[in-house]
C-alpha cells in the first residue's frame, strides 16, 4: 500500500495504536530536546518519576532563552540543568552556544527520527526528513522515561511546491503566503508535508524555516522529503554517514493538497498583532520603522545571514532604524567570520547581539514606545516583544535588510541585483560547546538546586463535582503569552510556580491571580484556538496552581490542550458555541464531572442556564485527570510495575 512520507515514518516508531486519523496512537521517541525555559521544569518532572537515566537514543539540553543573568536564579538554573545532564545522560549545550532549533539542525537532527521538544518550534528538523513534534516538558520528561509520546493521529496534509523563488523572495515568504491561505488555526490536528518539484530548489535551512514556522498554522508538525540536498548539507556538516534517502510514494495520498507555485510567490509581510495577518509587502510599503531585528530560529541559519551580509557590504543602515542581529548559533558566527561576510554586517551598523532567542521571546531589544518593527522572528503577538503599545511585523531577511536601508518598509525588489550567495562545502565544526554525558559519572553527579528551584506541587486526583466562579471569560487566540507572559523578568522565576503563577493573565487582568486565589479557584471561558503559540507548560501549571479547575472553551491549540491535561485541568469545548455569549465573568457555575463521559453538563447558577460541553479526549487522558495528572499517573504506573532499571 502507497505510503506519503508521514506515514512511513510513523509506521516505524509506532508504539500503540492504528495510524488512521482521529485515533490516539502512541509513538517511540528517538530524540527529545529542552530549552532553558521549559527544561527545569521538565527535569523536575524527570527526576520525580524516579528513573535513573534518560531510555532515548539522544536527549538533549540547550541553554538559549534566558541568558540574561541580572540576579543569581538564571544563572542558577543553568547549574541545575547542566548538573541533571552529567546525572542522566543528556547532552549539554552551553550557553552562547546557539538556539536548540539551529544547533539541533546542524549537529543532530538524523533523517527518519522521531523528536520531542519542550518548544513549540521543534518542528524546524522537519527540514531534515524527521518527524519533529512540540510538547509540554512533562510529555518530554515522560519520553526521557522511556514512555511513548501519545497524540491524536494528524492528517496529512500535501504541500505541493513547483518552480523556484524569484530573487529577493525567500522561504520565509512561502510560509507567510501558508500561513495567509492556512490562517493560525487551519492546520491544528495536521501535518503540512511538503513534496513536488520544486522541493529541490530549496536548502535546508530554508526548509527548516517553513517547517519552523508551520507551528504558526496549529499544525502538529511540517516535514521535507530527506533528498540529495539533505544529502549534502550533512556532508558539510561531517554527517554524510547520517544520510537515508526519504520520500513519499509516488502515488500517495493525503487529505488534501494545497498546491504553491514557487514563481508566483513575492515578499510577504505579517501584520500586528497575529502571524496570519498577512499582505504583499508591496501593499503596505512607505511605512516607517524604527528597529529590524534579524534572527530567531526561524532565520538565523548561515544560509540567511550570509544573504544579510551581502545585502548589506557596503551600505550603511539609516540613522532612524536599529538593527540588530543575532546569529542562530556559534557555527554560525564562526563561518561568518572566517568568511569575512562578518564585517559586513559590523560596518553597515548592526548590532551583533548572543547566539540566542534574546528578543523573540521578549528578553532584550524591546522597541521604544509605540514602535514600528520589522523581525524576522515566528510570532508578533501583542506585548510578546516588551513593550505593549509597539507594532511588530514579521519579514523575510530580505524584506528586514531593506527596511533598515531604507527606514521603511520597502518592496526588497527594488534594491537591484540579487546577490549570489553559496553554502560551503564544508561547514567550519566545532562541538566544543557541547557537553557529552560521561558514563562513570553518571548517576554519581550531584545536582545542585539553587534556592529559586521549588519543588513541584502535588494535585490531588479530580472527581466529583466541580463548582467554582468563571475567574475571567476572555476571547478567540488567546495564545500562552496572554497566559503567562514571557520576558526576563518573569521567566526567570521558571522553576518556582508559586512566584510565577502570580503572573497569569496580568496583561490581560492584573488582579486575575489574586482573584482566583480568594475565589480558591474556577473556571476561565475562553473563545477560539484557545492557548495558541508556545509550548510552556506554565500557562497550564499555573492556573492549576491557582486552582483553575476546567476551562470551557470554543476551541483549543494543540499543545495548550495537552497540557491542561497533563495538569488535571479539564479542558472542555462548548456543544453549542452560541452558548459563550451567554457567560458573564462572575457567574458561578457547577459541573458533575461523573465518568468524565464525552457529554456533561454544566450548570451557571446566576442566571440558571444549563448548557451542554464537550470532553473530547481519549480514555488514557481521562485517566490522568482523575489520577490529578500525568505526573500522577505515572508514579501510579511504576508503582504496579517493577522498578525501572
Amino acid at each position: 500500500m502507497s505510503k506519503n512520507l508521514s506515514e512511513k515514518i510513523f509506521t516505524n516508531h509506532l508504539a500503540e495504536g492504528k495510524l488512521q486519523p482521529s485515533e490516539q496512537i502512541g509513538l517511540k521517541i528517538d530524540h527529545t530536546l529542552t530549552q532553558d525555559s521549559t527544561g527545569t521544569l521538565a527535569y523536575l518532572e524527570f527526576q520525580a518519576m524516579g528513573v535513573q537515566k534518560v531510555k532515548t537514543k539522544l536527549s538533549l539540553s540547550f541553554v538559549d532563552h534566558n541568558m540574561l543573568q541580572n540576579d543569581f536564579r538564571n544563572a542558577d538554573d543553568h547549574r541545575y540543568l547542566q548538573s541533571v545532564a552529567a546525572k542522566y545522560g543528556i547532552v549539554f549545550s552551553r550557553p552562547g552556544n546557539g538556539i536548540c532549533h539551529q544547533v539541533y539542525l546542524e549537529r543532530f537532527a538524523r533523517p527518519g527520527y522521531t523528536l520531542l521538544g519542550s518548544d513549540s518550534h521543534t518542528p524546524t528538523a522537519g527540514g531534515m526528513g524527521m518527524i519533529a513534534i512540540g510538547a509540554g516538558g512533562l510529555d518530554v520528561a515522560a519520553a526521557m522515561a522511556g514512555e511513548p509520546f501519545y497524540l491524536e493521529m494528524p492528517e496529512v496534509v500535501g504541500v505541493r511546491l513547483t518552480g523556484a523563488l524569484s530573487p529577493f523572495v525567500s522561504a520565509k515568504d512561502v510560509i507567510l503566503a501558508v500561513l495567509q491561505k492556512l490562517t493560525v488555526k487551519g492546520g491544528v490536528n495536521k501535518i503540512l508535508e511538503y513534496c513536488g518539484s520544486g522541493v529541490k530548489t530549496l536548502s535546508v535551512p530554508e526548509r527548516g524555516t517553513i517547517t519552523n514556522m508551520g507551528t504558526e498554522t496549529g499544525a502538529t508538525t511540517s516535514v521535507f522529503p530527506s533528498d540529495e540536498v539533505t544529502q549534502a548539507f550533512l556532508k558539510g556538516q561531517g554527517r554524510e554517514d547520517q544520510w537515508v534517502p526519504l520520500a513519499a510514494d509516488d502515488n500517495a495520498a493525503y487529505s488534501e493538497v494545497l498546491d504553491i507555485d514557487l514563481k508566483t510567490v513575492e515578499p510577504m509581510i505579517a501584520l500586528p498583532h497575529s502571524p496570519d495577518n498577512v499582505k504583499a509587502v508591496s501593499e503596505v510599503e512607505g511605512t516607517p520603522v524604527d528597529q529590524v531585528c534579524i534572527g530567531s530560529c526561524t532565520n538565523s541559519s548561515l544560509r540567511d545571514l550570509k544573504m544579510v551580509a551581502a545585502m548589506l557590504k557596503g551600505r550603511k543602515i539609516s540613522d532612524k532604524v536599529s538593527l540588530t542581529i543575532s546569529p542562530g548559533s556559534r557555527q554560525v558566527l564562526e563561518n561568518l567570520a572566517a568568511s569575512g561576510e562578518l564585517i559586513h554586517l559590523i560596518r553597515a551598523g548592526a548590532r551583533i547581539i548572543e547566539n540566542a532567542c534574546g528578543p523573540c521571546i521578549g528578553i532584550g531589544q524591546a522597541p521604544t514606545s509605540g514602535a514600528v518593527s520589522l523581525r524576522t522572528f515566528n510570532r508578533n503577538f501583542k506585548g510578546r516583544s516588551g513593550t505593549q503599545d509597539a507594532k511588530v511585523y514579521l519579514v523575510s531577511p530580505e524584506t528586514a535588510v531593506a527596511a533598515a536601508l531604507y527606514g521603511k518598509i520597502v518592496d526588497p525588489r527594488k534594491l537591484g541585483e540579487y546577490p549570489s550567495i553559496n553554502l560551503p562545502e564544508k561547514f567550519i565544526v566545532s562541538d566544543s560547546m557541547f557537553i557529552f554525558p560521561n558514563p562513570e559519572a553518571m548517576g554519581k553527579t550531584e545536582i545542585v538546586m539553587g534556592p529559586n528551584i521549588t519543588p513541584l506541587p502535588a494535585f490531588p486526583p479530580v472527581q466529583g463535582t466541580l463548582r467554582g466562579d468563571v475567574l475571567l471569560k476572555v476571547g478567540d487566540n488567546i495564545s500562552t503569552d496572554d497566559i503567562l507572559p514571557g520576558g526576563s523578568e518573569i521567566m526567570s522565576l521558571r522553576s518556582n510556580i508559586p512566584e510565577i503563577s502570580n503572573y497569569t493573565f496580568c496583561r490581560v487582568d492584573a488582579a486575575f491571580a489574586k482573584r482566583a486565589l480568594q475565589k480558591k479557584g474556577g473556571f476561565i471561558v475562553g473563545g477560539e484556538n484557545y492557548g495558541q503559540g508556545s509550548s510552556r507548560e506554565h500557562a497550564a501549571l499555573s492556573p492549576k496552581y491557582l486552582g483553575v479547575k476546567a476551562v470551557i472553551a470554543k476551541s483549543f491549540a494543540r499543545i495548550h490542550l495537552a497540557n491542561l491535561v497533563n495538569f488535571g485541568i479539564v479542558p472542555l469545548t462548548f456543544a453549542d458555541k452560541q452558548d459563550y455569549d451567554g457567560i458573564a465573568q462572575g457567574d458561578t457555575l457547577e459541573l458533575d464531572i461523573g465518568n468524565l463521559e464525552r457529554t456533561l453538563t454544566v450548570k451557571d447558577t446566576a442566571i440558571g442556564l444549563t448548557f451542554q460541553v464537550e470532553l473530547d479526549i481519549s480514555d488514557l487522558d481521562k485517566a490522568m485527570i482523575r489520577a490529578g495528572g500525568k505526573l500522577a499517573a505515572i508514579k501510579q504506573k511504576q508503582q504496579s510495575s517493577p522498578k525501572s532499571p
